[in-house]
């Protein structure tokens, strides 16, 4: 039975990395010493640190924290992403940028897509992402922050930095850090809560609420509190990554590379100092030995550091809040890298933790309601992910065959078909992919529809002719006046930790 009087006083956070420290900021600097917030980590446990591109929701956890853009992205050697470059995910030698930003203008009954899908059957239009500014600029590899400017754009940080950053402001904001690795999960008999974690060195970490930030394992939220876990490995197939990182070879371009191979993937993340470069693959088709040696391969520039090797399973805990424990980070699930949502994951387990913070005890209708919440957003960008997979014309290997012919959930299957007969495309409820990313990429890897919104015809073919050119123009009005990418980045925001 829930106990609803008991107030939370002190709330302890297992694990550090960029999901511990993100959760030790927000809760000790938005609750305002109204708790006492503790984290242990260990300095002997090392930390994934690969996450090293965002995606544009991360200000709102920056400008919650009071985080200044420029003082942030010099402390992490950051460069600004404006989307994905996908190449060879539709067939070999062909390439689309997924970018942030919006579509052209639209109307009441339908997006910009269909104006374009006219336009595109009477020849009056250029490629989609021409409509789209942050599109064209990374083509074009410019950017700029301007005034009033909508903030479509985000990151490529080096995420063990981005700790360290987080970690200032989570002790000065009144989080303890306590070094040690934790040896027990010390439960209460009477109602299987979470009482302390007790440490190898025998001391005790007493608690009311805890983050368990423990990585894959889920030391707390699984390994004591058995809260179950999805496995999505039948949709996602690649279990693996290797990643090192290389010597900068030329100026940063402002987005992530994503590169099919053989057998799943590579990345290529410039920062200001070094490129981060892996590879995710499935090791049924494909040894470590043979994926470092791949990735090996396809790097630019110098190795700084030896490949590191790091295996998972994609799939999501069948509840996130279990007792008076929250999992967050990897120990909630995780999907693959391939739309950079991780660190976007973790900052919203904890805003949404903070949205229905159980400051006078637990309720059950507040857990079901966080589990719900959750889930819908995990099953959305698992379906988003599983979209570049399956909808392609690749099939020249063992690994893409299963991938295009493989079963796909009815979701993933119902917005296919929806935009395949009419390109139609709804944001869902708790959806983190809207309109536009959805044509971009379904466009990108090949899907075309059938037909566009009947609503469009009420424009003569003149009038569709000057609607689509003025879109076009406006964009690229706005893009001429950025200046270059990285002649901006080191007149904003230069790094001072090279």
């Amino acid at each position: 039975m829930l106990n609803n009087k008991k107030q939370i006083r002190k709330v302890v956070i297992a694990g550090g990395g960029t999901a511990g420290w993100m959760a030790a900021a927000a809760t000790s600097k938005l609750l305002d010493h109204r708790v006492e917030v503790t984290l242990v980590e260990s300095d002997l446990i090392p930390t994934i640190g690969v996450g090293e591109a965002t995606i544009p929701t991360l200000h709102l956890f920056h400008r919650l924290l009071g985080i200044n853009e420029r003082e942030v992205m010099a402390a992490t050697n950051a460069t600004f992403k404006l989307g994905i470059s996908f190449e060879n995910w539709r067939e070999k030698d062909k390439n689309y940028i997924h970018s942030f930003g919006y579509l052209g203008p639209d109307c009441w009954a339908c997006g910009f897509q269909h104006f374009w899908l006219k336009g595109k059957e009477r020849g009056l239009v250029s490629e989609i992402g021409d409509y789209v500014p942050e599109h064209l600029a990374s083509r074009e590899g410019k950017f700029a922050v301007m005034a009033k400017q909508e903030l479509n754009h985000a990151y490529h940080m080096d995420a063990g930095l981005y700790a360290k950053f987080l970690r200032k402001i989570a002790e000065k904001s009144g989080t303890t850090r306590v070094e040690g690795t934790i040896d027990e999960v010390q439960l209460d008999p009477e109602n299987g809560y979470i009482k302390a974690l007790k440490l190898a060195n025998g001391q005790l970490v007493e608690g009311d609420l805890f983050i368990d930030c423990t990585g894959f394992k889920g030391l707390l939220i699984e390994q004591t509190l058995h809260a179950g876990f999805d496995d999505w490995s039948h949709y996602l197939p690649c279990n693996s990554a290797i990643a090192v990182q290389t010597e900068s070879v030329s100026k940063p371009v402002p987005y992530t590379r994503s590169i099919a191979r053989e057998s799943g993937w590579q990345w290529r993340i410039p920062l200001q100092n070094r490129t981060g470069n892996g590879l995710v693959f499935c090791d049924k088709y494909m040894t470590d030995n043979q994926a470092i040696d791949a990735l090996l391969t396809h790097v630019e520039g110098k190795t700084l550091n030896d490949p590191r090797v790091i295996k998972y399973t994609t799939g999501v805990r069948r509840k996130q809040w279990v007792k008076n424990c929250i999992a967050s980070g990897l120990s909630a699930g995780f999907i693959e890298p391939l739309e950079s949502t991780g660190i976007h994951l973790f900052q919203k387990a904890i805003v949404r933790l903070l949205q229905l913070f159980p400051q006078n005890g637990f309720n059950q209708v507040d857990i079901d309601e966080y589990n719900k919440q959750s889930m819908e957003e995990m099953l959305n960008i698992r379906d988003f992910i599983i979209m570049h997979y399956h909808v392609t014309e690749r099939d020249d290997s063992p690994f893409w065959r299963y991938c295009k012919n493989m079963p796909i959930p009815d979701s993933l299957a119902h917005r296919l078909e929806l935009f395949k007969e009419s390109g139609r495309v709804f944001k869902k409820h708790g959806d983190l992919f809207g309109e536009t990313s959805w044509v971009q990429c379904l466009i990108g890897q090949g899907m075309m529809p059938n037909s566009y919104h009947p609503i469009v015809d009420v424009m003569s073919d003149g009038e569709l002719e000057k609607f689509l050119s003025h879109a076009k123009m406006n964009t690229r009005k706005k893009v001429d006046n950025w200046p270059d990418h990285w002649q901006f980045i080191q007149n904003y925001c230069p790094s001072n930790t090279m």
